[in-house]
């Protein structure tokens, strides 16, 4: 755990625990929320697309990068990137919320509209990144976007002491 959170270099917020009464009364037993909503980009994605860029190469960093995603994951390689000082691109199926479209492009990331769902986006990035040699940043089939993701439940076993399922 300390070396995925020294890979988050001070960006990534540690949000704390917030006790549910509502859904602890509805499930029989403590429920408590993580509050990544007040990451920078309102999601706990931005863990992994930040631990995984930070951890390129200067040489991987000038092709910049690219990703596939309907809306949190964009937003949190176009934040990362937006950090790094490196290209991003994001392709977004054309049914996207306007709004993360908007948040996407707001950090910096160019936005291609491509495809009605993710594997069609999905496709097209990977044919954009044989092209232009951008880094692909998966949103969920990489081992490092899914440990620095995952992070999160070693910071509720930290606050919260042992979790019961």
């Amino acid at each position: 755990i300390v070396k995925i959170r020294n890979s988050y270099g001070g960006v990534i917020r540690k949000t704390p625990p917030i006790y549910s009464e509502t859904f602890s009364k509805m499930s029989g037993c403590k429920v408590y929320l993580k509050a990544e909503f007040t990451q920078k980009t309102g999601s706990f994605k931005l863990r992994g697309p930040y631990a995984k860029i930070r951890s390129m190469s200067p040489d991987e960093k000038k092709h910049g990068v690219i990703a596939a995603s309907a809306g949190n994951h964009a937003q949190g390689v176009a934040y990362a990137s937006k950090l790094e000082k490196i290209p991003c691109t994001i392709v977004m199926p054309v049914t996207a919320s306007p709004a993360k479209v908007a948040a996407t492009k707001g950090y910096g990331a160019k936005v291609i509209l491509d495809g009605i769902n993710y594997d069609e986006s999905w496709s097209t990035a990977q044919q954009i990144s044989k092209k232009t040699g951008a880094k692909i940043i998966h949103a969920f089939d990489d081992p490092q976007i899914i440990a620095a993701n995952g992070a999160i439940g070693l910071e509720i076993l930290e606050e919260i002491g042992r979790a019961h399922v």
